[in-house]
């Protein structure tokens, strides 16, 4: 108790300041009502709101003089008292309105999944395998959202921009997975997937991934602690805390949240060398480590100079670092031997830290009551990230002999980006039911990247200049938009239009290369919605959106694995263009089904390339010419009683891949389905012990050239609520069958390869949460200046 008296004091030194009153809230039976909504008015104006907790509420403002206090709660009548304070205690009594608790009775039980016509609602904090944990495993389990181990999010087989509040996130891949890791998804509401962004978002992505955190509207201090255990091969913890702070026009927030994890990992890899006169298979099997450190942080405050005035400052940080050793053997067999004809023996250690901080200072004004106001937004975001890979090789015969040869490199790199942005967004209402948006944004991105490549022989390291790099990267986007939304009897329409102006230059030292391209696209939105009647209606939509590459794809440096394989980026790269349709039917806002149509052009994917003369293999980035897909997704819900809820997605797809490649072309075509069934059991409500099982499985499907296997997903859970309904205890089992390893062969022109990869997907994951002083508060909602860059950083 005296370690959180102190972390109060450090917190919020405000609150000794505050001069406490007290209150009670009772049925006429005198038992205390939970959830009460108090304000605390004067005149027309609201000082203060609380939510009761076990019927009690108090207000920490130093006030004087008469108030009023306006009580309001489900299924009892509202009720208003004049008190004159100061006051030490007060005891309210409010009356049962059983009309209105027979309505909400009906109505009161939230869907796990609610389909609008723009996104899909996954609400977390109803989903007991979704939350208790991080809201990376929450994120993997909403549907249609698939997470693989490197980091990367799909949506729809979209890949997506991920937003917090309504604020994007500057990470990408491990990082952003290693930031999401530390934070509890017992603080999200819900996680909004908007397949079909509108025109006020940034045009980059094929879709939009929204974080909502829970919200109360209470004043005083609010704080919750929470820790997980998970154990697969090996374990990892996280423990992370969340706070807020509101007191008359302040409002302080902030959380932090550690992650330590260390994972399995196994690689199985094969390359079928096939060229005249020779043929050569070699099979390579990696083991490893997957290891990392990484804190997460974030402190905020708004604070109102009045009604219709905010400014707020939002910091948020991510640190950490990782390594990744790993030993691979392969085995070489020439002409079909049935034994290998030598064996290759390599260490592969790298290791790196990451540094992100992100700045934001937001101004909002209300010109008027009707809804017109002003919102403006300045970023700065500072990245960096470095990383050390030494590669050690040596080789053997089949007699056991030394080969001759050996290889040594040491490979050390270095990416600092600065992103600078500004945005200002007017919205004015109009004919009551319509509403007007305009906006205008600027951005700027400066990336330099260092590559150093030494060969480290027993005498020493020799920096090879020929083959390390100096890679400087700009991009300036100008970006205005404007949407009209509103209703026209049973027409609900939504219609916009975004102009990007791009300007990009990258240029490679070394390499002697200054790739240039200006271009502007205007981007259309359409949403339509025709009410039949009030539990029948068909909506239809239409955008377009554009997929610019990540930094590191555009990174030419060769990041060698071994001897014989690298990595390696294109400055070259031009983004893709994305075009979406879709026609869907709604029935009482529960049964859902649409058809959708999905054009890319240009889009730009990894590309593996093996020499069959040299044995050289290498990944490599580089555009394709057309992706193409049309099918159907349906959400449905079912209850066979009243302790088992059901809650089923299905999405259906014809895909067509067809592109030039490799003085030759391919054009393949596939049949994919994608199920997720969720299944929520209520065993003891008074004890508040739940059950859930979740499973997913995705078919098998295409990606350019590679043919990516089935994979599947099943998972359980438990969960009992403790202290009063303070605490939360959470068992989970994740990927109880291990189906959600990943597969990819390649078989095209004189192209044969593969692999298999296991990332420690099953494990048992046990975690605590405890919240003190009620609920936390969600930082207001804003759209921060700084939308894709952050999701492209590296």
């Amino acid at each position: 108790m005296k370690k959180l008296t102190l972390i109060l004091l450090f917190l919020s030194p405000l609150i000794t300041l505050a001069q406490l009153r007290k209150g009670l809230v009772t049925d006429k039976n005198g038992e205390p009502i939970d959830g009460v909504s108090i304000n605390l008015r004067r005149a027309d104006s609201t000082l203060a709101v609380q939510i009761s907790k076990n019927g009690l509420f108090s207000f920490q403002q130093p006030l004087k003089g008469t108030y009023i206090l306006m009580l309001k709660a489900v299924g009892y009548r509202d009720m208003s008292q004049q008190i004159n304070l100061p006051m030490d205690s007060v005891i309210l009594m409010m009356i049962s309105d059983d009309k209105t608790l027979d309505q909400v009775t009906v109505s009161a039980s939230k869907p796990l999944i609610v389909r609008k016509i723009d996104r899909v609602i996954f609400n977390v904090e109803n989903s007991i395998v979704a939350s208790g944990a991080t809201v990376w495993d929450a994120l993997s389990k909403a549907p249609g959202v698939q997470t693989r181990f490197d980091g990367g999010v799909t949506a729809n087989n979209k890949n997506v921009v991920i937003y917090m509040d309504d604020k994007p996130i500057r990470l990408s891949g491990e990082d952003l997975a290693a930031y999401l890791r530390g934070l509890p998804s017992d603080n999200i509401a819900k996680i909004e997937i908007i397949a079909n962004p509108t025109a006020r978002y940034d045009a980059q992505g094929g879709a939009v991934i929204n974080i909502v955190s829970k919200k109360t509207k209470g004043d005083g201090f609010n704080i919750v602690l929470s820790g997980a255990y998970t154990q697969s091969t090996y374990g990892s913890y996280s423990p992370s805390m969340v706070f807020n702070y509101r007191k008359n026009k302040l409002n302080v927030y902030g959380s932090y949240g550690y992650n330590r994890r260390k994972k399995d990992h196994e690689e199985s890899e094969y390359i079928i060398y096939n060229a005249p006169g020779g043929y050569s298979d070699w099979r390579n099997e990696k083991s490893g480590l997957r290891l990392g450190n990484a804190n997460s942080y974030k402190i905020g405050a708004d604070y109102n100079f009045t009604d219709k005035q905010v400014i707020g400052i939002l910091i948020n940080g991510y640190n950490g670092s990782n390594s990744r050793p790993n030993n691979i053997l392969t085995t070489i067999s020439n002409n079909h031997a049935v034994m290998p004809d030598s064996i290759l023996h390599t260490q592969n250690f790298s290791n790196g830290k990451a540094y992100q901080y992100s700045f934001n200072i937001n101004y909002k004004i209300k010109l008027d009551t009707n809804g017109r106001n002003i919102n403006v937004d300045i970023d700065y975001v500072p990245y960096q990230n470095k990383n050390n890979q030494q590669v050690d090789t040596y080789g053997t015969l089949s007699n056991g002999s030394l080969l001759p040869d050996t290889y040594h490199i040491f490979t050390p790199s270095n990416q600092h980006i600065d992103i600078y942005s500004g945005k200002l967004d007017y919205t004015d209402k109009f004919w009551k039911k319509w509403t007007f948006e305009s906006g205008l944004k600027y951005s700027s991105i400066r990336t330099h990247n260092s590559f150093d490549f030494y060969n480290n022989p027993a005498s020493g390291p020799e920096l090879l200049v020929n083959r390390s790099d100096r890679f400087m990267y700009t991009e300036n986007i100008s970006a205005i938009y404007t949407s009209i939304a509103g209703d026209l009897g049973k027409w609900s329409f939504e219609g916009g239009l975004r102009g990007e102006y791009t300007r990009i230059n990258g240029k490679s030292i070394v390499l002697n290369t200054n790739n240039q391209n200006n271009y502007f696209k205007l981007f259309p939105t359409l949403f339509v919605v025709y009410k039949v009647d009030k539990d029948n209606e068909i909506n239809f939509n239409y955008n377009s959106r554009i997929s610019r590459p990540e930094y590191w794809r555009l990174n030419p440096f060769k990041s060698y694995t071994s001897p014989y394989a690298y990595l390696e980026g294109n400055p070259a790269l031009q983004p893709a263009f994305i075009y979406n349709s879709e026609l869907g039917y709604t029935y009482k806002q529960q049964y859902n089904i649409s058809f959708y149509l999905r054009r890319t052009t240009d889009y730009f994917s990894n590309i593996t390339v093996q020499d069959n003369t040299s044995k050289l293999f290498y990944d490599t980035q580089r555009n394709l010419d057309l992706s193409q897909e049309l099918g159907f997704s349906t959400s449905f819900s079912a209850k066979p009683a009243s302790w088992w809820e059901i809650n089923n997605y299905v999405q259906g797809s014809y895909r067509l891949e067809k592109s030039g490649y490799l003085q030759a072309c391919y054009d393949y075509h596939v049949w994919g389905v994608y199920l997720s069934s969720n299944h929520a059991f209520t065993i003891n409500k008074a004890q508040g012990l739940k059950a859930e099982i979740s499973a997913w499985y995705s078919s098998p499907t295409i990606q350019g050239i590679y043919h990516i296997a089935r994979l599947y997903d099943v998972s359980a859970g438990l969960r009992k609520t403790l202290l009063k309904g303070q605490g939360t205890l959470r068992l989970a089992v994740n990927d109880i069958f291990y189906g959600n390893a990943y597969r990819i062969d390649v078989d095209y022109q004189n192209q044969k390869n593969g692999f298999t990869e296991k990332n420690d997907t099953r494990s048992v994951t046990l975690s605590f949460s405890y919240r003190l002083g009620g609920n936390p508060t969600a930082v207001r909602k804003r759209t921060s200046a700084s939308e894709e860059e952050k999701k492209r950083t590296q």
